[in-house]
C-alpha cells in the first residue's frame, strides 16, 4: 500500500513536471525576447552608434594625416616620403616602396610607425578638447543659480485665504 502511495505521488509530480516546464518552441521565444530586450537597451545602442562614428572618425583623422600634415612634414624634410620609409631586416632587400621590400622579406616600418603615431597624437588632442569642452560647458550648469519655481496657482490661493482670515480675526498671517 505504501508503495503505490509512492509510486502515485511521483507519477504525478513527473506529469505535473511535464506540464510546467515549457516546451523548446516556448523557451526559444523566452530567449528571443530576452535577447531582444538587452539588445534594444539604451546602452546599447548609443555604445553601437559610437563605433559607427568612431569609425568614421577614424578615416577622417587618417585623411587629415595623410592629406595635411604630413605633406607638411615632407616639404620640411625636403620631400621626404614617410609611408615608404623603412630598415630592411634581411640582406639583399632592394625595393623602394614598403609593399615590394615586404614581399622581399622582413623589414622596420619606421615610416608607417611615424604616421601612426601621429594618427594617435591627433586624436588624443582632439579627445581632450572635447572633454575639456564638456567639462566647461558642465561647470557653467553647476554655477548657475537655481531658477525659483513659480508658486502653484492653488497654494497661491491658500496663502491669500490664510491671509484674509488671519486679518478678520486680528492675527499676524505666518508664513
Amino acid at each position: 500500500m505504501l508503495y503505490e502511495t509512492i509510486a502515485g505521488t511521483c507519477a504525478e509530480a513527473i506529469s505535473l513536471r511535464r506540464e510546467s516546464s515549457p516546451s523548446k518552441e516556448e523557451a526559444a521565444k523566452g530567449m528571443l525576447q530576452e535577447f531582444k530586450k538587452f539588445a534594444l537597451k539604451g546602452n546599447m545602442v548609443d555604445l553601437a552608434i559610437g563605433i559607427i562614428i568612431g569609425a568614421a572618425f577614424s578615416g577622417l583623422v587618417n585623411s587629415i594625416v595623410q592629406d595635411l600634415f604630413m605633406p607638411i612634414v615632407a616639404a620640411i624634410t625636403g620631400g621626404v616620403d614617410f609611408t615608404n620609409k623603412f630598415v630592411p631586416l634581411k640582406e639583399g632587400i632592394t625595393a623602394v616602396t614598403l609593399d615590394q621590400a615586404r614581399a622581399e622579406g622582413p623589414v622596420l616600418a619606421y615610416g608607417r610607425f611615424a604616421t601612426l603615431a601621429i594618427n594617435f597624437l591627433i586624436v588624443a588632442f582632439i579627445l581632450f578638447m572635447v572633454v575639456k569642452l564638456m567639462n566647461r560647458l558642465k561647470r557653467q550648469e553647476e554655477e548657475k543659480p537655481a531658477e525659483v519655481a513659480e508658486t502653484p496657482r492653488e497654494e497661491r490661493l491658500l496663502e491669500e485665504i490664510r491671509d484674509l482670515l488671519a486679518a478678520q480675526s486680528g492675527q499676524q498671517p505666518r508664513v
